[in-house]
């Protein structure tokens, strides 16, 4: 079977309305995607399991690049369907100090309304950029490659939103 069969397609498109939610933080911290509305452009990453090797380069190579998500008046979102417990401990062994957030209960919720569900059930490794008028501004999945997406696309994203 090809990768391209087990991915699926976002059912999101650039200018719609970003759905909201509320999702627990690790930290256990409710975060709700409209809060940054009007202040802040948002980066969801969503990501298919904490302590996976590719998930291990991608989530710590956006907190060593914060300062430029800040320049950017961006706040990174971490997603996945791991438990908060889980992703306490990921983002405590990696350094990750931006919110990674539990799409644990109900299983995959938000990960559905993005639509963003691999076929086999996790997240897909997928990138929407929120405008702070609360639009979508880009979407990405990345394609089961092994590799982490590379941050320079997300940032001419960015720029351009200014």
């Amino acid at each position: 079977m090809s990768n391209e069969s087990l991915t699926v397609t976002p059912t999101l498109n650039v200018g719609d309305e970003a759905p909201d939610f509320t999702l627990k933080s690790a930290s256990g911290e409710s975060i709700t995607l409209s809060q940054y509305r009007g202040a802040k452009n948002v980066v969801l990453a969503f990501f298919p399991y904490a302590f996976s090797g590719t998930c291990s380069a991608q989530m710590p190579s956006y907190q060593a690049e914060l300062e430029r998500f800040n320049s950017y008046d961006t706040q990174v979102l971490g997603i996945s369907m791991d438990a908060t417990h889980s992703l306490r401990a990921f983002g405590e062994q990696l350094g990750i100090t931006y919110p990674l957030l539990s799409d644990f209960y109900p299983q995959g919720k938000v990960t559905d309304l993005y639509g963003v569900r691999h076929a086999a059930g996790m997240p897909e490794r997928a990138l929407f950029v929120i405008d702070k008028s609360g639009k979508v501004a880009w979407i990405h999945v990345h394609r089961p490659t092994g590799e982490a997406p590379d941050n320079e696309e997300l940032f001419e994203v960015l720029r351009k939103l200014g």
